[in-house]
This record gives C-alpha cells, sequence and structure tokens, in this order.
C-alpha cells in the first residue's frame, strides 16, 4: 500500500532498510552560492555601479526600499544564475546568498525582502529614455549605456594591442506577441527583431535591437564609426580590422572604411560574373576530387568591381571547392595587403568569423537575450541590455578567474551549471555571514583558485 504524505513531510522509497523522508524545513539555504564569486566579480570590474550610473533615479529617497544600484544587480546576477523571467524575482528576492547584493542587511521596510519582486523589476525594465514620467521614476541614459560596453572591454586589458579585429553580425530574435516594431522576416521565416552584435573576440561591445525591415548592414556604419572613435580615443594606434558576413559587404560601410584606415573582410555573394572567374579552379577541383574522393580546394586572387554599386575595384578572393554534395564556391572581399596568401586571408582569418556565432548562441540560449517579449522596443532594448551585461559579467569572471581551468573555454551556460549551482547553508550571526556550501561539491578546487583570483589585488596578475 503507498504511504501517505502529510503535508509537511514527503516520504520517498526506503534504502537499506531505512525510510527516506524529506521536508521544507532547512531554514536558511540557496542552490546558487556560486553568486558569491560573480559579485566579487562585479566588484573586480565595477560592472553594476557603472551601470548604475547610466540611470537617474527620481524616486523619493525618503521613500526607496530598494536601491537603484540593488535592482540593477539584482537583475544582470539573476540573467546570469539562469532566472530569466521578472517573475521569479518574487522568489530568489529571498535567497540568503543573493541578499548581499543588497544594500542593506535588514529591509528597510518590515514585510519586504533584501531584493525587489517582480512588479520593481518589471518597472525598472521600462524605464523611460529622458525625463521620467509619473509611475516610473527611474530613467535610463541609452547613449552611455552603450559607452560603457566599449569602457568594460578597454578596462579589460592592461596594454593596447596592436591590432584587433572586430565581428558584425545580424541575427533572428523571434517574437510571439505583438510587440512593437515587430516584422515578417522572409529569411528565418518568422516574426521577430533584427539585432545587430559587436564582439571582439568574447568581449561584447554592442548589442543593438533593430526592426526586421531592414537590411542587415543598416546602422552599421554609424554603429561601427562610434565604436571605432570610442576605441581609438584610449588606443590611437590600434589597428582595426572589421569582420562580417556577405550581409555586410555595402559599398557604404567599405568605403567608410577605406576613408578612416580600417581594415575589412567581408563574405560576397555569389553571381555569375564572380563565378566565371574561377572556372578553372573550379575545374581543377572537380578533377582533385574525382580522384581522391576527398575534398579538394583551389584559390584565386582577383580584382573586381560590380557594374553600378560600387565605387571603385577592390580584392576578391574566391574559394572554389568541391565536395561530395558537388561545388561549394565561396568569395570574399578585403582590403587586406595582396602580400597576405589568398588561402591564408580565407582559412585563417574569415573562417575565424564562425567563432562569433557561439557567443551570439551563448548570449541568447545561456543568457536569455531573445527574451525580448515587453509591449515596447525601448523594454526590449533594455532588456537586451541586460542580458548582454550578464554576459560580460560571466565573460568577467571566465577572464579573471578561470584562465587555466577546466573551465576557461566553457560556456556561460556551463560554467553556471559546474560552478556557480552549489548548494549552501547561511547562517548569520552578530560578527560574520557564513555560507557553509556543499561539501561534496565536484568543483571545490576551481572555486578556491576563482576566489583567490577573484580577491587579489587589482594590479597581480589573474594567476
Amino acid at each position: 500500500m503507498q504511504t501517505q504524505c502529510s503535508a509537511d513531510q514527503l516520504e520517498f522509497e526506503g534504502f537499506a532498510g531505512r525510510r527516506v523522508v524529506a521536508r521544507f524545513d532547512g531554514g536558511a539555504l540557496t542552490s546558487d552560492a556560486g553568486a558569491l564569486l560573480l559579485r566579487e566579480a562585479d566588484r573586480a570590474i565595477g560592472l553594476s555601479r557603472r551601470v548604475s550610473a547610466c540611470f537617474r533615479d527620481a524616486r523619493c529617497p525618503e521613500r526607496v526600499v530598494h536601491a537603484l544600484r540593488t535592482l540593477i544587480g539584482q537583475r544582470i546576477v539573476g540573467l546570469a544564475l539562469g532566472y530569466e523571467d521578472v517573475n521569479d524575482h518574487d522568489d530568489i528576492r529571498f535567497d540568503p546568498v543573493l541578499a548581499l547584493w543588497s544594500n542593506r542587511l535588514a529591509p528597510r521596510r518590515r514585510g519586504c525582502a533584501a531584493l525587489a519582486g517582480k512588479s520593481t523589476i518589471n518597472r525598472l525594465e521600462h524605464a523611460p529614455r529622458g525625463a521620467s514620467d509619473r509611475y516610473r521614476k527611474i530613467a535610463v541614459d541609452g547613449s552611455a549605456i552603450e559607452a560603457l560596453f566599449v569602457d568594460l572591454f578597454l578596462d579589460a586589458h592592461a596594454e593596447a594591442p596592436k591590432e584587433i579585429v572586430l565581428d558584425l553580425d545580424a541575427t533572428d530574435d523571434p517574437l510571439h506577441g505583438s510587440q512593437e516594431g515587430r516584422f515578417f522576416h522572409g529569411y528565418y521565416d518568422c516574426w521577430c527583431y533584427l539585432p545587430l552584435y559587436v564582439f571582439c573576440g568574447r568581449h561584447l561591445l554592442a548589442a543593438k535591437l533593430r526592426r526586421a525591415n531592414i537590411d542587415a548592414a543598416a546602422g552599421a556604419v554609424e554603429e561601427i564609426a562610434r565604436l571605432v572613435g570610442r576605441i581609438r580615443g584610449r588606443w590611437p594606434e590600434v589597428r582595426v580590422l572589421l569582420r562580417a558576413d556577405s550581409g555586410f559587404a555595402r559599398e557604404a560601410l567599405m568605403a567608410w572604411c577605406e576613408a578612416n584606415g580600417v581594415g575589412y573582410l567581408f563574405g560576397l555573394a555569389r553571381n555569375k560574373r564572380l563565378l566565371a572567374t574561377i572556372e578553372a579552379e573550379l575545374e581543377e577541383a572537380r578533377a582533385e576530387h574525382a580522384q581522391t574522393g576527398k575534398p579538394a580546394r583551389r584559390f584565386a586572387d582577383l580584382t573586381y568591381a560590380t557594374r553600378n554599386s560600387w565605387s571603385r575595384a577592390r580584392r576578391v578572393i574566391g574559394k572554389a571547392e568541391h565536395l561530395d554534395k558537388g561545388a561549394n564556391p565561396r568569395f570574399v572581399v578585403t582590403s587586406l595587403d595582396p602580400a597576405l596568401a589568398a588561402r591564408t586571408v580565407y582559412e585563417q582569418l574569415y573562417c575565424a568569423r564562425g567563432e562569433m556565432e557561439n557567443r551570439i548562441k551563448e548570449c541568447q540560449l545561456d543568457l536569455f537575450a531573445d527574451r525580448t517579449s515587453t509591449a515596447t522596443m525601448a523594454a526590449n532594448q533594455l532588456r537586451l541590455w541586460f542580458s548582454s551585461f550578464a554576459y560580460v559579467l560571466m565573460t568577467g569572471l571566465r577572464r579573471i578567474a578561470l584562465a587555466g581551468t577546466e573551465l576557461a573555454q566553457a560556456t556561460c551556460g556551463s560554467i553556471r551549471l559546474k560552478l556557480l549551482k552549489i548548494g549552501a547553508r547561511v547562517t548569520v550571526s552578530v560578527r560574520r555571514i557564513k555560507i557553509a556550501m556543499a561539501s561534496a561539491c565536484p568543483q571545490q578546487a576551481t572555486f578556491v583558485l576563482a576566489h583567490a583570483r577573484l580577491r587579489a589585488p587589482p594590479h597581480a596578475p589573474p594567476g
């Protein structure tokens, strides 16, 4: 006969002649003890403090229960820990470790938690641009937010690099409601936004929400001009190379690069004229594949100009490839030195662009950058920024604390699962707050090393 469970005790299948019972009476416990490392990473790069400076808080100070920095830090760390919905904050606001992100140990008002609930976080996400309105007293400065992403990237380097590669890409952000600015995109076959991302390696420099009824490169010139101008303001001698797929091989962007001393390497959509220029190489590749049964490649270095859209002839590299499924020709257009071999340009430089797609997947799949489900486009842009700052926080943790460990190249989702989701009991006394973490945690050594690196003086090298 099945055992009947009482309301406060749960009984499971026995083990070794003993009853197995459970009850929600453990006291102050958390499943997110790894948030302690995120808190130290936030301190190391000053993230929540600097993001808060991009907002204006017009609330009456005497009535404020949760400080602005508490709200922003809570939202960012919540996303990093996997709490994607605003509704989640009605539960995690009672978490004893996440409470350390608050500005005070005890809530200012009796009956309130240390962190804010869903309604307060929702009002934050609907912060208006410019002057606040009657019901939303917190306003956001979008220009300051965009500048902060670049400053965080610059501050992550002890000295100026000789050259940086900026990767651009547009991706779909599917929508399932009647959000402002939504359009149906034929290529992605869905209603969506079309955000523009700019990365430099693992560093995120821009995440701009856009309507989907535009060209992929729309606004790219203005965005790159802003980024390069701010980068060169700190690193005047740095060489900059732009890299993107064929959606960005546009005359306006290439001409701007040529006029401003910025290199470029873009994919180029094939056409009959281009295919005709590599007929001989395609035939050689086909013959080699027929003989060996293996993929065969040839490369051609061309000078090419369109009939009307380009203002000048440019260097184009053609890849003549033959696979089991047939011919697979590809082209890129570049301003790189002709002394650099065509094969090197394509295989070592252009193909590395694909790594950026993994960064976008981290943002969307691990940190919920595609959770743009509010009614207005401005609120959805702020949600995208919060997710992007959660990515910056996780990147800071990975860069400062995890170099040389098994998690050095791990995705944000893997770091969360292995290093942040740790059970612990929290005890608060007069002199200290003790977090007793699970003794069986398999990543203890990595956690201890990460802690030591994050607590090291700022001048000390990480590790």
